[in-house]
């Protein structure tokens, strides 16, 4: 899933998918988690971006993220998010 193509047709009022997908690349799995995450040089500290992930890619994505000092938390989606 194109997590920034997504997120700019959310942007422009176009619908996304129906079943939120996993951000991880080349993963068409239903998304189980959000990680929140942000880049402390550049964002405010209250702001939270999201990446979504299946069970499958949850640890690689928190990974990526900690290893970057990035990673704030991650929850499970709610039933019927998108």
């Amino acid at each position: 899933m194109d997590l920034l193509g997504a997120l700019e047709k959310q942007a422009s009022g176009q619908q996304g998918p129906e079943t939120p997908t996993c951000s991880r690349k080349g993963c068409t799995a239903p998304a189980q988690w959000r990680i929140l995450w942000n880049n402390p040089k550049i964002h405010d500290p209250q702001r939270r971006k999201a990446w979504l992930g299946c069970d499958e890619h949850r640890q690689w994505l928190e990974d990526f993220l900690r290893a970057r000092l990035f990673w704030r938390s991650t929850e499970p989606m709610a039933a019927g998010s998108s």
